[in-house]
């Protein structure tokens, strides 16, 4: 056991802190698409503005910088525009800042694990936790060239944390980069400006408790009726009274609809944000608000009905149900799902999915126990080497998405989530597990039995099956074998139940090869004494 890692507690993973809703916004006339668009150029180009402002400020900014930013901005649209735009940049700053550090954590660990082979013989051979050092001294000599470049990316990138500048592209790097390679993308330069303009576009609203609708800005009635308070440049758009702009369609939201309903008609605050699909051509607005803190279900409370492990992997979830004394029950399940096409079909398949798993977990009344993965740290070739399969495997997985959309699906079910620490789950779970659960009828995976390593971990059993057996001579003072019932099961420690038949159990009494005839030794001729001996009463005196 040595050279392991110390295993994190279990815990009970909180519920979403928000919501967000989306409905599609059809009816639009081309003056209600205008105005739209004209809205979002104007409000994009002030926030691109308040942006530069923002990175400008680095890590000197304060509250009188903030206020100054805003009555920058107040002129040029109005109070709670520029109140939605500096909070909008704010959070977008903050976001690149926290990137930033994450980058220079993983050139930071790429960085030793080079100079760690470097430092081995040529061929030397690694250990379960370190690679061995480079096999051939034209490997060694590319490294020693990527270790150069890292060193001054690691150098760039410190000097400018330090100094609180960062890099931030609206509308996405990626999408800046797609326009020298349109061919790649199969974009047109025309369709590629569009994408761009509607990315920069910016339409969205803070929500206000105690103002009508939740919203003053973006309002949507009840009935689904859409307001735009529009800018001050704009205000001669409008087709309202106090310089709104109405749109012909309704906004109806079909998931959620009722919560939404219910806020909107106490005046609770719910943010709104209009955006374009350029590949569909269609208008969508989306409706977001603040669950209030829950607190969470105690542990011990969650592994009283017991649990199902579920296990992560590239193309299925494994799960398998255990009782409360970290026993399997039933056998595996697998849901499948499939990463291939485009982002929004990958989506639907996981999504699918949770659902079904999350319905088997309401249905037999059982809480999930998941692993707490990150794999931010492990996708670098520093870190792998060759393995170019596992380093795909694992960088295609959706961690993040599948563990928030688990967390959201599961607090409308009331399906309770274990979060466990993921270290050797799989190799403990098919070492401890995968041989014993396997019979004629079922064949259980290494997923399978990581599941059930990680139910187990959840529950707060180890995960190997029995504890060392104990001295010959004093198995009653070492204590029970057993660590699959609990302290106080009733019959925990009392002898198995005496079953007929020889110790194999394979056959009956008086059955058998070697069996013979039970009754030769006191037969009497007649078979019903034999049936109904027993044996008199010993006299009292002679």
């Amino acid at each position: 056991m040595g050279g392991l890692r110390k295993v994190a507690a279990p815990f009970v993973v909180p519920g979403p802190p928000g919501v967000a809703v989306r409905s599609g916004l059809k009816g639009l006339t081309g003056q209600d698409e205008t105005v739209l668009r004209r809205v979002g150029g104007l409000l994009g180009s002030l926030a691109a503005g308040d942006l530069k402002a923002r990175c400008a400020a680095g890590l000197k900014h304060d509250g009188e910088q903030w206020a100054r930013r805003k009555r920058a901005l107040t002129g040029e649209s109005s109070a709670r525009w520029a109140g939605s735009i500096t909070r909008a940049t704010h959070d977008q700053w903050a976001l690149a800042r926290r990137g930033q550090l994450a980058h220079l954590q993983i050139l930071q660990a790429g960085i030793e694990a080079i100079r760690r082979r470097l430092a081995l013989p040529l061929g030397a051979k690694g250990t379960k936790n370190a690679p061995g050092g480079y096999r051939s001294r034209r490997e060694w000599f590319a490294k020693a060239r990527r270790l150069h470049v890292l060193e001054d990316r690691l150098e760039r990138v410190r000097a400018d944390f330090e100094a609180g500048r960062v890099h931030v592209v609206r509308g996405g790097k990626k999408l800046l980069r797609n326009r020298r390679h349109l061919e790649a993308v199969q974009l047109t330069e025309a369709q590629w400006g569009l994408r761009w303009r509607a990315e920069r576009w910016f339409l969205q609203a803070d929500g206000e408790s105690g103002k009508r609708y939740g919203n003053e800005t973006i309002r949507i009635s009840p009935e689904g009726k859409v307001s735009i308070k529009l800018p001050t440049p704009l205000a001669g758009l409008a087709n309202a009274p106090h310089g709104r702009y109405v749109l012909a369609c309704r906004a109806r939201f079909r998931h959620r609809g009722e919560q939404w309903a219910d806020r909107v008609a106490a005046n609770r605050a719910v943010a709104y944000r209009l955006h374009y699909d350029t590949g569909r051509g269609r208008w969508y607005v989306t409706a977001s608000w603040q669950n209030p803190p829950v607190k969470a279900v105690p542990l011990q409370a969650v592994r009283t009905g017991g649990l199902a492990g579920v296990d992560m992997n590239a193309d299925h979830l494994a799960a398998w149900r255990l009782d409360e004394h970290g026993n399997p029950v039933g056998g595996p399940r697998r849901f499948d799902y499939a990463l291939t096409g485009s982002a929004q079909h990958r989506d639907a398949q996981v999504r699918h999915a949770l659902i079904r798993l999350l319905h088997w977990a309401a249905r037999h009344g059982l809480a999930l126990a998941i692993e707490d993965l990150d794999f931010a740290a492990e996708k670098t070739r520093e870190k792998h080497g060759r393995r170019k399969r596992f380093r795909k495997l694992i960088s295609g997985l959706p961690v993040a998405r599948l563990r928030a959309r688990l967390v959201s699906m599961a607090a409308e079910l009331g399906v309770t989530v274990v979060a466990v620490d993921p270290a050797y789950t799989s190799r403990w779970g098919a070492q401890h597990w995968q041989k014993p659960l396997t019979s004629q009828t079922r064949k259980p995976t290494r997923h399978d039995a990581a599941a059930v390593a990680i139910g187990r971990r959840a529950l707060g059993h180890p995960i190997r099956r029995r504890t060392a057996p104990p001295p010959h001579d004093r198995s009653d003072r070492v204590g029970h074998r057993t660590v699959q019932a609990a302290s106080g099961s009733p019959g925990r420690e009392g002898p198995r139940p005496r079953l007929p038949g020889p110790r194999t159990r394979s056959a009956g009494a008086g059955c058998g090869a070697k069996a013979g005839d039970q009754c030769a030794h006191n037969r009497s001729g007649h078979a019903a004494e034999h049936e109904s001996w027993h044996q008199d009463s010993l006299p009292l005196s002679l």
